[in-house]
């Protein structure tokens, strides 16, 4: 037996020692292990694509908010609906879901670095979806080349930190702040000693179109809801009475920026053009109001690192616009335009308009002018609690324009003399019975308080108090059942809103 095992292992050993022969005698060619690099060139995060001298850097973030006696986005009741008209049966919280993904890379050439940047946004929001549906933005998606930025971008109008104010809401005021970019064709020139300068044209529609009133016709009452179509990015500007016509040019937009270690200082400037509808849509003929043109400018600094504490910010900006209101008034709540802001308490009521201007058939449009100053500042009391107090006073008035919206609401009511009304804006119908004009002004002030226990996760709370300042003094009358939840000829005593929302809010970056 011991002769059997000595002869198998001794066979064993022999063919593994000829197969070992056999392979040292045949001609072998490594395979070339091709590892991922670190690109050290742009930051930290950032790889070379295998093959390729391209840099590539992929983050993005988990979301979670939920807002208190506010809508989505922690935007405040004044909306109209079941929570503008202050109904028992508004939504006490509202919640929202979100997935970020970016990609950003960057190529060293001879004419500089190629850069592409994409921003996706999966969304589940409460009440809009079904149980488990959902949907997708796209924020970002723009080419830097050259000095040149082409595609959907953050507007040149803005300064460099608009998307860096320390609050969470949108739905606080902050001029210009859009959130979502504004497709564009930008160049910008470098001066040295980090002076810049930037020239585009953007897209206005639909960030830029506060919409326009034909005060012949009909046009959204207090109360009702400022949607005719579904959500923003399905409609542009729809609400009933918008008479906004074709997007013809775009917005012309410049700014010059100062860049330096203590902080930033930022002026822009804009213009914008406004074209009306037909008088009668039925019949071309009939003819039309003449283009406008409105501008905006705005003046922005910041200050980092303050004696009060390091990573410490202090931010003040302040704008101007006729016949530009949304320049004054943007971020992502301005999406339905005219009609957004209307806040029931009981028997009494504060509303009005944020448009670029009105105008009545066969005449002209009449521009709006409106203004806004805000302060941003941030504290950071050790690397992991930080807090935030901000404030905003933005305000809109219309000028020879508030006779013709003064007529509107009068006598006939939102429908105006002589205007043949479908039943859907029959039901927002109305009637003024006051003195003083359609001017309005929105004061806001806010805390945000962060803590980051571990790298990359943000937990925060925020308090936002508001006040809708009309200038009315008077009454209107519900004429019918479009003030949601409020009887036929209800009567509401106009005056000052004060409005209180809050929010909460998980944040996981990588």
């Amino acid at each position: 037996m011991t002769m059997i095992k000595s002869l198998i292992l001794g066979s064993t050993a022999g063919l593994i020692a000829m197969s070992g022969a056999q392979a040292a005698d045949l001609p072998v060619k490594a395979k070339a292990v091709e590892y991922v690099k670190i690109c050290s060139l742009y930051g930290a995060g950032f790889y070379y694509i295998p093959g390729t001298d391209t840099c590539i850097k992929i983050g993005g973030a988990i979301r979670l908010d939920t807002a208190f006696n506010g809508s989505t986005y922690d935007v405040p009741f004044w909306q109209g609906g079941a929570g503008g008209n202050n109904l028992w049966t508004k939504n006490y919280l509202s919640t929202r879901e979100r997935f970020n993904l970016t990609s950003d890379t960057r190529t060293a050439t001879e004419y500089g670095v190629v850069r592409t940047y994409a921003n996706l946004q999966f969304d589940f929001l409460q009440d809009r979806e079904s149980i488990a549906g959902g949907y997708v933005e796209v924020d970002y998606a723009f080419i830097q080349f050259a000095g040149f930025t082409f595609g959907k971008a953050v507007s040149q109008f803005d300064p460099q930190w608009a998307l860096s104010k320390p609050y969470i809401s949108s739905g606080f005021n902050a001029g210009s702040n859009n959130a979502t970019g504004i497709p564009q064709l930008a160049y910008t020139a470098s001066f040295g000693n980090g002076v810049s300068g930037t020239i585009s044209v953007e897209n206005a529609s639909p960030y830029r179109n506060a919409g326009l009133w034909n005060t012949t016709g009909t046009i959204t009452g207090p109360g009702a809801s400022t949607f005719t179509g579904a959500f923003y990015g399905t409609n542009s500007n729809t609400f009933l009475g918008n008479a906004y016509g074709g997007n013809h040019i775009p917005d012309v937009v410049g700014n010059i920026r100062l860049d330096q270690a203590w902080g930033t200082l930022h002026f822009g400037a804009a213009m914008h053009a406004a074209t009306p509808t037909l008088y009668s849509a039925a019949n071309e003929q009939v003819g039309h109001a003449d283009d406008k043109y409105g501008f905006a400018v705005t003046g922005a600094v910041e200050f980092k690192n303050l004696p009060t504490g390091t990573g410490d910010s202090l931010k003040i900006e302040a704008s101007y616009a006729k016949g530009a209101a949304k320049y004054v008034f943007g971020g992502t709540t301005d999406t339905s335009g005219g009609g957004r802001y209307a806040k029931f308490d009981g028997n009494t009521l504060g509303f009005g308009y944020v448009l670029d201007g009105v105008y009545t058939t066969g005449g002209q449009i009449q521009q709006s002018t409106a203004w806004e100053v805000s302060a941003f500042y941030e504290h950071y009391w050790n690397p992991a609690w930080r807090t935030s107090l901000f404030g905003n006073y933005s305000h809109i008035s219309y000028g020879s324009g508030n006779d013709l919206m003064m007529a509107a609401f009068s006598g006939a009511g939102v429908n105006g003399p002589g205007f043949s009304s479908s039943a859907a804006a029959a039901a927002r119908a109305g009637t003024l019975n006051a003195t003083g004009n359609f001017d309005l002004g929105l004061a806001q002030i806010g805390t945000k308080t962060a803590w980051t226990p571990v790298q990359n996760l943000t937990l925060s709370a925020q308090f936002t108090y508001s006040r809708l300042d009309q200038n009315f003094a008077g009454t209107y009358t519900s004429v019918s059942t479009g003030v949601a939840g409020k009887p036929a000829g209800s009567v509401f005593v106009l005056q000052d809103q004060n409005l209180y929302n809050g929010s909460v809010q998980i944040l996981r970056s990588f």
